[in-house]
This record gives structure tokens, C-alpha cells and sequence, in this order.
């Protein structure tokens, strides 16, 4: 029996699960036939993921995952270090203390490490590509996710020519005040970081975005889907596919210790014209021609 959990909710991560699924099938695991699935969803109240990952290990489940959810992955690490654990995170997983070392995680977890947090500094070049004359790029962040220090950190460290303003938020009327923050409606652009808490309210982020007129850039190709102005970020059905040939693995008597910590090589970036038309907005030819998807 597979454990599952997570910050977010079902219906928000269907295509990321198909690729999980599809993953599994692929390596002869099928639900329903050969292996089942115990899902444990959070809804966005992360302070319920140990709770749920006490029931995983309560259940005895053979491993647990814990995909695109740092705080999820903390807490099966902080239940149990026996049953073994598949994660897909976007910090660092050494300085999370999921793993000892990336080559040899040393431990009961394993998995991806999709860099989002890296790759933040990308983000907001593109969108100082996009939008030059943004004098603040503020940076939305859920102050309860392990990567919100780290990405604080980084983007002060390498911030120059613009004001950066790192905006925290984990409740709906914390988000509206960010997106409403009066710098960013005046001449400025917003970054919205990873997180299960975002990626489950994506319309309305982008909703929100087009309301105060701020140009914003996401980090999965849902937001796009669902009005935002552009995302850049990892391929999250690929990486989900990827962590499912992990607990595949697992499952056949490979143990977490064993299997090095993949890095994902894929990123994609997509762009919506129609948002942009809304937000009076042009895409430069030279970002146009990068753009994985444009959506007309």
C-alpha cells in the first residue's frame, strides 16, 4: 500500500496525478489492482500534514509520497524513519534535512528535487524582461513553507537595479493584501513562490492579478491555464511521473538509502496573450521565441 500526502487538494493536482499514476502502470504498478493508494490531503491547512502523516504510518503503508510539498515531506520525515518516504521538493532536500547528501540520501527518503527555489532568481529576470520599467518586484511567499528563508535570502543577494519586497501570505485576505501592496499597483510586478497553498487558489491569484493590474509570474503551467499572465518553472506531471518509478523502485525492495536524489533537468515556460492583452502588456519577440507555450 502506497501513502500519499499532501498539502493541497485532489481536483487542483488531477493532471499532476494522471502523470503519477501513468508512472506507476509503467512500472507495473496498477491501482486498484496490484497496489492501492491511501491519499491524505491537507486543503491548504498544512498545520493538519502531521496529523495525516501519523495515520499514514499508523496504517503501515510500504512507503509514503509526499510530491511538490516541502512541508509535507517534513512531516513524514518527522513520523517516521522507518517507512520509507519519496519526495518532490523544490529547496534544497540536504538543508531540509530530508537527506544527508544528495548521492547517498543515507536515510529512509528519497526523491526529486525540482530547484524551484533556485530558480526564482529566473523568474524574476524574465519579468524584468517583460515589464523593465517595474521599479518593486515583489515576491509572494508562504512564510510556513522551509523554502520561504531560503528564497528571501537569495533574491536580496543577487537583487540589482530594482527594489525587491518579499510579501507573506497564507490566508486569503493576506494574499489580497499583497496583490493590492500599493508599490506593486504602481509600478511594479509580482513572483509568486511554490506552494501548495498557492497552487490550489491559482484563479484566484490571477484573478487577483488582472484586479490590481499587476504583471506576475508563476511557477507551474496551471497558473497560465487558469489566466495567469506567464509561469517558468519545472515540468510538475514529468517530475510526478519520475517520483512515481521512485516508489516503484521501492516497492520492488530497493531502499531509499540506495538511490541518489534526481535533479529535474526539464523546465518549461508559458505565456498568455490574452492576459497580457487585459494587463496592456507586450511580450518582446526574443521572450515570445523561448516560450514552450503561447496561449492566444
Amino acid at each position: 500500500m502506497i501513502g500519499f500526502l499532501h498539502g493541497g487538494a485532489p481536483a487542483q493536482n488531477a493532471d499532476r496525478l494522471a502523470g503519477f499514476r501513468k508512472g506507476l502502470r509503467e512500472t507495473g504498478f496498477v491501482e486498484g489492482q496490484n497496489v492501492e493508494i491511501e491519499f491524505r490531503w491537507a486543503e491548504g491547512q498544512t498545520e493538519r500534514l502531521p496529523e495525516l502523516a501519523a495515520d499514514l504510518v499508523r496504517r503501515q503503508v510500504a512507503v509514503i509520497a509526499t510530491l511538490s510539498a516541502s512541508q509535507a515531506a517534513l512531516a513524514a520525515k518527522a513520523a517516521t524513519n522507518m517507512i520509507p518516504i519519496v519526495f518532490q521538493v523544490g529547496s534544497d532536500p540536504v538543508a531540509m534535512g530530508l537527506v544527508a547528501s544528495l548521492s547517498r540520501p543515507g536515510g529512509n527518503a528519497t526523491g526529486i528535487s525540482t530547484l524551484n527555489a533556485e530558480i526564482t532568481e529566473k523568474r524574476i529576470g524574465l519579468l524584468r524582461e517583460l515589464v523593465p520599467q517595474a521599479a518593486v518586484i515583489g515576491v509572494l511567499v508562504n512564510p510556513t513553507n522551509p523554502s520561504a528563508g531560503e528564497i528571501s535570502r537569495d533574491v536580496h543577494a543577487t537583487a540589482v537595479g530594482v527594489q525587491l519586497q518579499i510579501l507573506p501570505a497564507r490566508t486569503d485576505s493576506e494574499i489580497e493584501a499583497a496583490f493590492a501592496t500599493p508599490a506593486l499597483q504602481r509600478s511594479g510586478a509580482l513572483v509568486v513562490s511554490t506552494d501548495p497553498l498557492f497552487f490550489i487558489r491559482r484563479a484566484q491569484l490571477a484573478a487577483l492579478a488582472a484586479r490590481n493590474g499587476v504583471p506576475t509570474i508563476y511557477y507551474d503551467r496551471q497558473f497560465a491555464y487558469s489566466g495567469g499572465l506567464m509561469s517558468y518553472g519545472t515540468d510538475s506531471v514529468s517530475a510526478w511521473h519520475q517520483a512515481a518509478t521512485y516508489v516503484s523502485r521501492i516497492l520492488k525492495g530497493e531502499r531509499p538509502a540506495d538511490l541518489p536524489v534526481a535533479q529535474a533537468a526539464k523546465f518549461e515556460m508559458v505565456i498568455n496573450l490574452k492576459t497580457a492583452k487585459t494587463l496592456g502588456v507586450t511580450f518582446p519577440p526574443t521572450l515570445l521565441a523561448l516560450a514552450d507555450e503561447v496561449i492566444e
